[in-house]
């Protein structure tokens, strides 16, 4: 078998406006479409980062919860890959986002931290 790239992320919010301006007017990401399914009474967007596709948001009446700490069982966190590691924690934090401290990865020395999207689902910045 052979894989090409991961072609997307899906992500079902709780609040579809919330999660929208978080990712598009914090994160930055741009909005390739965005579909309303009637039949579903469901948003869902596509996001990119630097012209690539990346990330579908769906908002959903009815979504159950599940636990999403880092330590949950399944996808651990979404890292996205920044420049300025203390930049980006200010930049977050300039708009009430609370990020944990700045740590080391033990295994290749590069500095990052996480923080949580609306619906608490944990983020990664990972200086380059």
């Amino acid at each position: 078998m052979k894989l090409n790239k991961i072609h997307h992320i899906a992500i079902i919010v709780s609040d579809y406006a919330k999660s929208k301006h978080f990712y598009t007017e914090i994160l930055g990401l741009d909005i390739l479409k965005e579909t309303f399914r009637e039949a579903r009474n469901s948003y869902k967007l596509d996001l990119a980062l630097n012209g690539q596709y990346i990330i579908e948001l769906f908002s959903f009446p009815d979504y159950v919860s599940r636990p999403s700490y880092p330590e949950a069982l399944g996808l651990r966190h979404l890292a996205f890959e920044v420049d300025d590691i203390e930049q980006s924690a200010f930049e977050l934090q300039a708009h009430n986002i609370p990020t944990e401290p700045i740590r080391i990865d033990e295994i290749t020395g590069n500095r990052f931290f996480f923080f949580t999207d609306p619906d608490c689902l944990p983020l990664e910045f990972y200086e380059k």
